[in-house]
């Protein structure tokens, strides 16, 4: 019986997982990880694997199996990918958004990129691998994900905390948001690999006042007091602190194009990446985000609480002083609580792993100059760091110069292209061949 190639197969894989609907609106809401944990486990258990599907909560699955390698004497590597994605509102987008349709060279639907190509891809070259006979030197631990768009709480952070023997051995990881392209203005290619993350602090801040009637003179009003302190957190600039990542991120940069690396005047440099300055913008700095306000349910009622939350940012190495400065632009009269609370990651530009990943790109694209970056948003990492694992983002896409990459995360009309998919395949395969 012959097989479809892993290039080929890796798009069927993609559309199929895009069309099982795993919204999570992060409340246990929608309609959970089982259907697509299900999927994955019967693609894996086709080639004589015995995955186990995991549930922390009802629907809320996760999908891990073992690998063996050749050596066992090895430590062994982690893949990971997440199954969920954040929700779409079909009237927005041009193609539905759970379609999973393949038009105009590339495939749609939310998840496309963040993150059912980089499933689909660890899928189509293992099940290709297997089939062979192929296997990794070393042991691989594949582990499909529920909640990460939620913080990872009944996802990565609940098998870290319930099953860390799933993962015993594990030195390293890969997962998302690492080795796409970025073509320059000069046609050179960048390939950013995930070394950093920021930390995350999405809070809840609550105002205190006395309640009373619209109509009085009230000089201890809850939305007063909310409102200003949202207003100075939204208006807060922190200041540029560069990180050794992103700083070797910013130096690559100016090397590629031929001009000198300054220091005193970074922003100019981001400013030449395009739409990616957005991304790469915002790990110069710690930011700080409101994101929800409310307060009081009358035009003439002054409510005795009112809240809002905001998304805060802090950089590897700063997440002290960010609360610090947080707290003092609260004032006395706003208390804050986490809605979610993440660490920040940062791990060497160094060492075999990196070498086999810029190794594989090089191999399949020779104009490849993979470099390290800093993500500004978080992934799954956070939670394998804490054992120990040094994390990187490397979910291999060669992409067209000029796609929004970025703006397809979280994006309306979110696609990736046919071409990259394969590409991914290419590189994952060589990859693992010299891990």
């Amino acid at each position: 019986m012959s097989h479809p190639s892993a290039e080929d197969e890796v798009v069927e894989l993609c559309s199929e997982l895009i069309r099982i609907d795993t919204s999570n609106p992060g409340d246990h809401s929608g309609p959970g990880e089982r259907q697509a944990a299900e999927y994955v486990a019967e693609k894996l258990a086709d080639v004589g694997l015995e995955p186990k599907i995991y549930e922390s909560h009802e629907k809320r699955s996760s999908v891990v199996v073992r690998i063996e390698g050749t050596d066992p004497e090895r430590d062994a590597l982690l893949i990971h990918g997440h199954l969920d994605v954040v929700p779409a509102q079909k009237d927005d987008w041009t193609r539905a958004p759970f379609g999973g349709e393949v038009a105009d060279g590339c495939v749609w639907g939310r998840g496309a990129v963040d993150m059912k190509d980089m499933d689909a891809m660890v899928l189509a070259v293992m099940r290709e691998r297997l089939r062979q006979g192929r296997r990794p030197e070393r042991d691989v631990v594949l582990a499909f994900l529920a909640d990460e768009e939620a913080g990872g709480t009944w996802g990565a952070h609940w098998l870290v905390d319930n099953h860390p023997e799933l993962f015993e051995g594990c030195t390293e990881a890969i997962g998302e948001v690492g080795g796409f392209s970025l073509t320059l203005p000069n046609d050179q290619r960048l390939y950013l690999i995930e070394t950093a993350e920021k930390g995350l602090a999405w809070m809840r801040l609550t105002a205190t006042g006395t309640a009373g009637h619209g109509s009085m003179v009230h000089h201890d009003n809850a939305v007063t007091a909310l409102a200003a302190a949202v207003g100075r957190l939204g208006e807060h600039e922190f200041p540029i602190q560069l990180t050794k990542t992103v700083r070797a991120f910013l130096e690559e940069l100016c090397e590629a194009n031929g001009t000198e690396f300054d220091p005193d005047d970074v922003e100019k440099t981001v400013e030449g990446l395009g739409p990616l300055k957005r991304m790469i913008g915002a790990t110069l700095r710690n930011t700080l985000n409101p994101t929800v306000l409310g307060g009081g349910y009358k035009a003439n009622v002054i409510p005795q609480t009112a809240i809002a939350q905001v998304d805060g940012r802090f950089l590897p190495g700063h997440e002290e002083e960010f609360f610090d400065t947080v707290d003092e632009l609260l004032g006395e009269h706003v208390s804050r609580e986490f809605v979610h609370h993440d660490i920040a990651v940062e791990t060497e530009w160094e060492g075999p792993l990196v070498e086999a990943m810029a190794a594989a790109l090089r191999a399949h694209d020779p104009q490849a100059r993979p470099v390290p970056y800093c993500l500004s948003g978080g992934t799954d990492a956070k939670s394998f760091s804490t054992l120990g694992m040094k994390c990187y983002g490397f979910a291999p896409l060669k992409l067209p110069k000029d796609l929004d990459f970025s703006g397809m995360f979280h994006g309306i009309d979110e696609r990736v292209p046919v071409d990259g998919l394969r590409f991914g395949v290419r590189v994952l395969d060589h990859f693992l061949d010299h891990i």
